[in-house]
């Protein structure tokens, strides 16, 4: 059974930069498309990256281009996603999310129902 564990959540500031981990055992990293998701409170779940399997295709939430990059260490079988320029409105539970399938994180967008598997999420709050 694949698990996903997340890590490095927090408290930062506007304009700061944060990266959470996703950490994955039980299966091999490079067999899984990996997502990230965000939830805040009130708001349904969002995909916001993904990297398809054997990190092949990136795609990145409109919200979220140029300032987040998801990457993956296949050696430690760990997904990251750095985020820069932090805004309030990145404030959101952070999920890593994985599926075997070579057809998710395919244009156009990133679906929740595509992944199987999911860790417990990770805090990260915008505030000054």
């Amino acid at each position: 059974q694949l698990q996903l564990v997340e890590s490095g959540g927090g408290l930062v500031q506007p304009g700061g930069s944060l990266r959470v981990s996703c950490e994955v055992s039980g299966g091999i990293l490079d067999f899984y498309a990996i997502g990230w998701f965000r939830q805040a409170p009130g708001k349904l779940r969002e995909g916001v990256a993904c990297s398809s399997v054997s990190g092949g295709r990136t795609l990145y939430a409109h919200s979220v281009k140029g300032r987040f990059t998801i990457s993956r260490d296949n050696t430690k079988n760990a997904v990251y996603l750095q985020m820069n320029s932090l805004k309030p409105e990145d404030t959101a539970v952070y999920y890593c999310a994985a599926d075997r399938s070579g057809f998710v994180c395919n244009d156009p967008g990133i679906y929740r129902h595509e992944y199987d598997y999911w860790g417990q999420g990770t805090q990260v709050t915008v505030s000054s």
